[in-house]
């Protein structure tokens, strides 16, 4: 079976029955379009005796073809390949036309004719050294013929990547996964990202300051070196251990192209993961920001209660919110080998933030709160909790009035829909932690957890469908959701567009949220007030938009002030 992955140049597709070695030199694949490649080194070489710069481009062309493991119909699928320009594919499409005239049109072309010379002859791949020649593309050595060489030509060496590299973290963490008796033949991107980044010294997610690239930018030279492979569709259902099921389709994953891959679906499924019950455990994640940095006393104190009421926890990054709970995959240490494979994990509907009296004063002033409410709406979690910490003589000396904090909450819980849980200091807070703890752990314990992807599902199988009748079943992947959570993320204009209403005083995420619902854009609202016969009637034109779960009209106040926003020339008075 094939597996496509993406190159620069378009898609490629290449069988599954290539090995990556690690340190050890590739043995090239006979290249199955011979044909062609002979009329690239005749070309080549007229350009060569001629002294035309073209022989090199022929040169690349020739290199690519080689790597390129599968037959070509004609020279218009060859547009796929680097080098590969309107050119080259017009001039090999016209020496098969000529081909076809003098043998016939069933004449084959992934064969040379008997007796023939080998496809590039004694003057494949020698062009003249240079003492500045980089290593070919292939990431081996170049393979020579007579001339050219000469006694002062470099053994041309392979591609290795630098030690804590992105492209060296993706290679070692591919095969260890490999390594792993029992596990799936390919590697999702978050999984991958997830595995490689502690064996890398740069981020897989955000760039450098003032760079575009991330480790993760390296893998599309392994792809280029032949070293990784790229596909679309990794595999078909699959039993792992420990009873996680995995479907997947239309999600790119990365395999080792030394282990095969299996059957590709010939129906198109969604991406369908679950976890039977009892095969999981219900493990409370706490933000590292709550454990480092600020008060120390109080976030030490924080872990020494979780260990104390003996809650199973684990700290890391969290791209939103303070507190969550994950269900984790029991995996079975594997003997011989140093780790156990890596557990899989779900997200569940609950999250938290947690917010001292003091903190939630500063973030309703500085305009942190409502971004923070909006963000977390819209996380993917259908159950999210606001944790407020009194923190005793720390409320008396509050920069805002007592009755506006009040309101504040209330409003949260109300009209947002949050549940607010008030508590008195950290203790409280890790006892409300730990009694939510071990009611999701009775709550989940007989439950077959669904994965689902962010993503619009399309028709599934029945999976699909018990997932969809029990949605607190349906969960995220942790690295999926922790994903699409990164606040400086690329937005898109819906997201941007609903940043700015929530700059508009009074105008919370339930607001902003329906007004999306009508105008995706500013655009479509540009147009909607442009159709409007009067000024009065583009001022009211939002008024009656219904908002929140009492669904009351957004009001003529709001509605003028979003107008005046988007149609004033000049500044507002």
């Amino acid at each position: 079976m094939t597996s496509t992955f993406l190159i620069r140049g378009g898609p490629k597709v290449m069988s599954s029955s290539g090995r990556v070695l690690l340190g050890r030199k590739r043995v090239l694949p006979v290249c199955p379009n011979p044909l062609f490649l002979q009329w690239l080194t005749e070309l080549r070489d007229q350009a060569r005796e001629k002294g035309l710069k073209t022989q090199h481009t022929y040169q690349k062309a020739i290199g690519s073809l080689t790597r390129y493991p599968l037959p070509l119909e004609n020279a218009r699928e060859a547009k796929i390949l680097q080098n590969f320009g309107d050119g080259i594919c017009k001039i090999l499409d016209e020496k098969l036309q000529k081909y076809y005239g003098e043998n016939g049109p069933d004449a084959p072309i992934h064969s040379l004719p008997k007796g023939a010379p080998p496809p590039g002859g004694q003057n494949n791949n020698n062009l003249a050294p240079n003492k500045k020649t980089k290593a070919p593309s292939n990431g081996g050595k170049e393979k020579g013929g007579g001339g050219g060489g000469g006694a002062g030509s470099r053994k041309k060496r392979e591609y290795v990547p630098q030690k804590r590299s992105g492209g060296y973290a993706v290679l070692l963490a591919l095969y260890r996964h490999n390594q792993i008796p029992g596990n799936k033949d390919y590697m999702l991107k978050l999984e991958l990202q997830a595995e490689a980044q502690h064996l890398c010294d740069k981020s897989f997610t955000v760039p450098d300051l003032g760079s575009k690239y991330t480790a993760w930018s390296s893998v599309s030279t392994l792809v280029l070196k032949d070293l990784v492979l790229k596909t679309h569709n990794p595999a078909s259902p699959t039993e792992r251990p420990g009873g996680f099921t995995q479907l997947r389709s239309e999600v790119a994953g990365l395999s080792c192209p030394g282990r095969s891959q299996a059957p590709e679906t010939t129906t198109r499924r969604p991406d369908v993961a679950y976890l039977l019950p009892g095969r999981y455990d219900i493990v409370l994640c706490v933000d590292f920001i709550e454990t480092t940095g600020g008060s120390k006393n109080c976030k030490q104190d924080l872990v020494k209660e979780l260990q104390k009421n003996g809650v199973t926890f684990d700290v890391r990054k969290l791209n939103i919110g303070d507190f969550l709970w994950v269900a984790r995959e029991k995996v079975t240490p594997v003997p011989g080998q140093l780790r156990a494979p890596p557990s899989r994990e779900l997200v569940l509907d609950y999250i938290i933030e947690r917010k001292r009296i003091d903190d939630l004063c500063g973030s309703i002033i500085d305009g942190r709160f409502r971004e923070q409410k909006f963000r977390l709406k819209r996380c993917g979690l259908h159950k999210p909790i606001y944790l407020v910490e009194e923190c005793g003589a720390a409320a008396s000396h509050l920069s805002i009035p007592e009755s506006t904090l009040q309101q504040a909450i209330i409003n949260t819980q109300v009209v947002d829909g949050f549940f607010v849980k008030r508590v008195q200091d950290v203790k409280e807070s890790v006892a409300y932690l730990t009694v939510m703890t071990r009611y999701l752990t009775k709550l989940y314990q007989n439950k077959t957890l669904f994965c689902h992807s962010r993503e619009p599902e399309v028709d599934g199988g029945s999976e699909v469908e018990e997932a969809r009748e029990n949605p607190s079943s349906s969960l995220i992947s942790f690295a999926e959701f922790n994903l699409g959570s990164l606040k400086n993320k690329c937005q898109t204009v819906r997201e941007v567009f609903a940043r700015q209403l929530m700059q508009v005083s009074g105008l919370s995420g339930d607001k902003a949220a329906a007004i999306l619902e009508q105008y995706q854009t500013p655009h479509s609202l540009l147009t909607a007030y442009e159709q409007c016969r009067s000024e009065a009637e583009k001022e009211k034109l939002l008024s009656s938009i219904r908002y929140g779960k009492l669904k009351r009209n957004l009001g003529p106040a709001l509605s003028r002030t979003v107008y005046q926003l988007y149609s004033t020339q000049g500044p507002l008075s």
